[in-house]
């Protein structure tokens, strides 16, 4: 594993073991603590249950003033958010799910991603949306979707996913502190896993790569859960004697072209996965980017891992065949690679997948959705 990039701009050098709920919630206390513009609303966010726990105990700490339930209308609550924010007021929305925001695209395309834009600089929307996305329990096309290139489209949004739990403190701090709104995407099953985390406040800058693992055969970069798939992947492949450089994206947009293009000048193989879909998604602006600028380093064709195109399936039975593991990540990229899939390819392979079916969530996993 890389050296922590956060090292440097973290105030103290004490770190603790927390989950990922913990870190979020370690960052939304210290956001509300440094500034009493910061608001939190949400559907749910005073639930004993705290959105998977994230926001457990704020509202007994900071009063109903600041940490606010929200009834069921995402288009006017965004609109009442976005007019908050550019009256001085930081608020840090919350969707369970990342379908809810679909009910407030106007509010956010055509109004806090292009008010900077169109009041040449002099205005600010300091909104953070987060949105929680992933699989389980058969949530279907309605209630899993992956739609970070939805968002990333959209001139004036800025897109992150974090996956491990420093990172998921530091660049929500860092995405509350911004002057624009920022997309803040959650895997949910990220939530449960451990890692070393940075006491105090810090802001991990939004925007850049991190790279998990060195590597000299093939560059895998990875969006969100992918990135966990994918250092899984990295194992098996090393058994095969492939060595794998993981990148763990982090940001969406901003993209951070330049990390994947230093580590495909070393390799001369690109894989990407992603957690969406296969078309128009963000794999492929990856891959046309890295082609565009870095095509003299590659030494095969790039590919991509993602979800087909199709909508997310209810059926468990189904679950198995849509969702990449990290057995689909290591065969693609042999592929790539140009290895011959024989007999201890496929056995290896058949280790790396899982125990459990696609859809059940990571065992650790606490709900409620």
């Amino acid at each position: 594993m890389a050296s922590n990039p956060l090292a440097d701009i973290s105030p103290s050098p004490a770190v603790h073991e927390k989950t990922g709920i913990e870190a979020i919630n370690d960052a939304l206390v210290l956001c509300l603590q440094r500034d009493p513009t910061t608001l939190l609303i949400g559907e749910g966010v005073p639930d004993p249950k705290g959105i998977f726990g994230t926001t457990s105990g704020l509202r007994q700490r900071f009063g109903p003033q600041r940490v606010l339930d929200m009834p069921l209308a995402e288009n006017a609550l965004t609109g009442i958010c976005i007019g908050a924010a550019i009256s001085g007021l930081r608020p840090i929305m919350v969707h369970q799910r990342i379908d809810f925001a679909l009910l407030a695209m106007d509010q956010l395309i055509n109004n806090a991603a292009k008010w900077r834009y169109m009041f040449g600089g002099q205005a600010r929307v300091p909104l953070v949306v987060r949105c929680i996305v992933g699989r389980g329990w058969g949530q279907g096309p309605q209630h899993a979707q992956s739609l970070q290139s939805l968002f990333a489209h959209i001139p004036g949004l800025k897109v992150v996913m974090p996956v491990f739990p420093d990172d998921a403190k530091g660049m929500l701090c860092a995405a509350v502190a911004d002057d624009d709104p920022v997309i803040f995407i959650e895997h949910r099953w990220i939530h449960p896993l451990r890692g070393k985390v940075p006491t105090g406040y810090f802001e991990t800058p939004l925007g850049k790569a991190r790279r998990c693992r060195e590597g000299s055969d093939i560059t895998i970069a990875a969006f969100s859960y992918m990135t966990l798939e994918a250092l899984s992947a990295a194992r098996g492949l090393a058994r095969l004697g492939i060595e794998a450089e993981v990148i763990d994206m982090r940001s969406v947009s901003p993209l951070d072209v330049p990390a994947v293009l230093r580590s495909v000048a070393k390799t001369g193989r690109l894989l990407v996965a992603d957690t969406g879909h296969q078309s128009f998604g963000v794999a492929a602006e990856l891959i046309a980017r890295v082609t565009r600028q870095g095509f003299d380093h590659l030494r095969a064709a790039p590919a991509s891992v993602t979800l087909p195109d199709l909508p997310c399936p209810t059926s468990h039975a189904w679950a198995g065949h849509y969702y990449p593991t990290a057995a689909t990540i290591a065969e693609q990229a042999l592929q790539v690679c140009g290895v011959r899939i024989g007999e201890a390819q496929r056995q290896e392979l058949d280790k790396l997948q899982p125990d459990t079916p696609t859809d059940i969530p990571n065992p650790d996993f606490r709900g409620p959705f």
